[in-house]
């Protein structure tokens, strides 16, 4: 039987004849990025082979890697059998991922408690927030964030309920098993953080988008990913932490906040009862930008939503040179005549470009006049930008040492820009009201915390006329988590605004496919090129 040595640590992992690198590596608890979910797309599950015998170099990988990279001895480990014993170096890891869990606390009347603790959690598809609260005072005393270990099912939720299609009799086990095991881990370390014991924690309130929801009760998410997209259940769901596997504190009771459809669940519930957009007087749009971008508008009392899918370019997935928010991702790009700037996180080497990096490159590149409205790069000419080059018949840009943003970079972006600003518009034309009529809008979530308005502007996200407009809320599904927490009216409001929020599906609007191809251009560069 085949041997994998894996050189940094010396572990050997046997396996069977034939057998796939990438799931071998999963089975044995070795993780690699694989947001495609191992179908050969994305590129990531890059591992390097110093010697061994497995199957050939295939179409794919030629295509996805570089010369330099397949003369090192790089593989995508979702496309090589094992053919005999074989030596690897894996990746390295991303170190310090950049999660919020900061945002705008409205004022609320709490609950009268006389002691013990919860939990508030916030489960994103990509990170997990854990807030640890002294019920009585209402004080974080101890919080936790990770990036969601679902992660290796895929970095989507498409992808992950694809993985329960695919993996009939075990895919919803496994998916369950993974967020669990890590709210166990993580609540048992906020509460070690504390000084406390696990068994003080009285109640634990999870705010979800609808995908994690259905997997951390180890409810069957298929119906989601395909029409008429219907959740199993959209109500508010209350159960014991023991019920689901959560160990530390198995006597706790654990509330999930209501959903309104299979794409806008209680994240987007909890963001837009933060906000008080159901008080709203005016007309005020809410955007929580991700790999979903789920956008409720306001119009004096009346709540419309859509989702759209942004796909996972904005996280830093799908893109050549891309990664996540960790050490070493540049966040910021700047290009002068004299030369490209970086900013990077922690302020250390470029290693790759997370959401916001790739996000400012585009919009440099776009500015700069090297990307064209149509989102193509200019024709090299002479007196062009020396850093626009040839990769065999496309064209790319160079950003810095092993950082090229490639025209597929810069399609990805633009894919997610029309995603996004056409359901935007969308909604809008629905209530009949004009970009000119917003009040305000306001950007929340993980990615959009971090992106500047003139990333948003610049790259046509957001139109030029709500620049001023902007106001940033921070992570309003914690928030609501952490109010419905110490709060049951707060709980019961939240499921009334469910209720409340009318859903439009964007695909079934007149002339969607119209104004999604309107709203993928960019804007004119500077100067009108």
């Amino acid at each position: 039987m085949p041997v994998i040595n894996i050189l940094e640590n010396g572990r050997k992992i046997t396996c069977e004849q034939g057998a796939n690198l990438l799931k071998v590596l999963h089975e044995n608890s070795v993780f690699i990025e694989n947001p495609c979910n191992g179908t050969g797309v994305c590129g990531k599950c890059r591992v390097r082979v110093t010697s061994g015998e497995l199957s050939a170099m295939t179409n794919t990988e030629r295509r996805l890697l570089s010369e330099d990279e397949i003369e090192k001895g790089i593989r995508l480990s979702c496309l090589v059998s094992l053919l005999g014993d074989i030596d690897i170096e894996l990746p390295k890891q991303e170190k310090g991922s950049k999660v919020l869990t900061e945002g705008y606390i409205p004022q609320f009347e709490k609950d009268r408690f006389e002691g013990g603790y919860g939990v508030a959690v916030d489960i994103g598809t990509t990170t997990v927030v854990v807030s640890l609260v002294e019920l009585k005072s209402g004080r974080e005393v101890a919080y936790a964030s990770q990036i969601n270990a679902q992660k290796r099912f895929g970095l989507d939720v498409l992808t992950r309920i694809t993985y329960e299609y695919d993996n009939p009799e075990t895919g919803k086990n496994e998916l369950q098993k993974a967020i669990v095991g890590q709210l166990d881990n993580m609540i048992s370390s906020v509460s070690e953080d504390a000084g406390i014991s696990c068994d003080e924690i009285a109640e634990v309130v999870v705010s979800a988008n609808c995908t994690m929801t259905h997997t951390l009760l180890g409810v069957d998410a298929r119906s989601l990913g395909k029409a008429p997209y219907a959740p199993v259940f959209k109500e508010a769901q209350s159960r014991m932490c023991g019920e689901i596997g959560i160990k530390c504190c198995k006597g706790a009771k654990l509330y999930c906040l209501p959903q309104v459809s299979a794409y806008i669940g209680a994240d987007i519930v909890a963001g837009a009862y933060v906000c008080g957009m159901e008080n709203e007087k005016g007309k005020v749009l809410f955007i929580d930008i991700g790999t979903n971008g789920e956008i409720v508008l306001a119009d004096n009392g009346r709540l419309l939503c859509c989702s759209c899918a942004a796909g996972p370019a904005l996280e830093g997935t799908n893109i050549s040179c891309g990664m996540r928010a960790a050490l070493g991702a540049v966040e910021d790009v700047v290009i002068e005549e004299r030369g490209v700037k970086l900013t990077t996180i922690g302020d250390t080497q470029p290693v790759g470009l997370c959401g916001s990096g790739i996000l400012a490159a585009v919009r440099e590149l776009v500015k700069t006049g090297n990307v064209k409205p149509s989102g193509v790069f200019i024709k090299k000419t002479d007196g062009c930008d020396e850093r626009l080059i040839t990769q065999g018949t496309k064209r790319a840009y160079v950003l810095g040492e092993n950082l090229i943003i490639t025209q597929d970079d810069v399609r990805q972006v633009q894919l997610a820009k029309g995603a996004i600003l056409s359901g935007f518009t969308a909604l809008l034309n629905k209530a009949g009201i004009d970009m000119n009529d917003l009040d305000k809008v306001l950007i929340a979530g993980q990615f959009g915390a971090h992106l500047p308005v003139d990333s948003l502007i610049g790259t046509g996200i957001l139109p030029e006329e709500v620049a001023d407009k902007l106001v940033y809320v921070g992570n309003s599904s914690k928030t609501g988590a952490y109010m419905a927490l110490l709060s049951k009216k707060i709980r019961a409001e939240m499921e009334n605004l469910a209720l409340k929020m009318e859903y439009m599906e964007l695909a079934e609007t007149e002339n969607y496919e119209m104004l999604f191809a309107e709203s993928m251009r960019f804007p004119k560069a500077q100067g009108g090129k």
